[in-house]
């Protein structure tokens, strides 16, 4: 009887561990990182092998709270010559052509009650990697930092002193 108790028990432990770590890092620890998105689109080649700056298409992260993601237009600025004929490429195209938005999957997801701001963050001169990893890299986009509050504040607290844009541990910055 005391053994399976402790077998319960162990086995208990490992499975809230497991959850706990999966959580701590927003990814998961079996499969793909990322969601499958309805077109697959490659930062990989657009940020990395074209070296396309991430404000061209996510123009709103330096002039509002939220980055945004970019309409079809903006991509259809380049994807009606480029690439046309590619099955991804013309995905893209019946959604422009339907005038409906790409309906792409949250990747990087903050609680309600957390008012993260972009514009600061880019106005501080802070790296959309600092926070969303490389990019650049990824073949499918995934949540690199667990954008959980401990994070945050280890980095509000490392810019402090910052010369032009000082952090700040008001918690009213972040919550309000």
């Amino acid at each position: 009887m005391k053994r399976a108790l402790a077998l319960v028990i162990v086995t208990v432990t490992l499975a809230a561990a497991t959850a706990a770590l999966s959580q701590s890092f927003g990814v998961p620890l079996l499969g793909q990182r990322g969601p499958q998105q309805p077109i697959d689109f490659s930062h990989q080649i657009h940020a990395g092998k074209l070296g396309m700056d991430c404000l061209y298409c996510h123009n709103g992260a330096a002039k509002s709270p939220i980055a945004n993601i970019p309409a079809v237009g903006t991509c259809m600025g380049c994807h009606k010559i480029a690439a046309s004929d590619r099955p991804e490429v013309i995905k893209l195209t019946q959604y422009w052509e339907k005038g409906e938005p790409v309906p792409w999957i949250e990747v990087h997801r903050l609680p309600d009650h957390v008012k993260f701001n972009h514009k600061r963050h880019v106005k501080a001169g802070i790296e959309c990697q600092s926070c969303h990893g490389p990019v650049q890299e990824m073949p499918r986009v995934y949540q690199y930092a667990s954008l959980k509050m401990g994070w945050c504040v280890s980095c509000h607290r490392q810019n402090l002193d910052h010369p032009t844009h000082p952090a700040s541990l008001d918690c009213l910055v972040c919550h309000h």
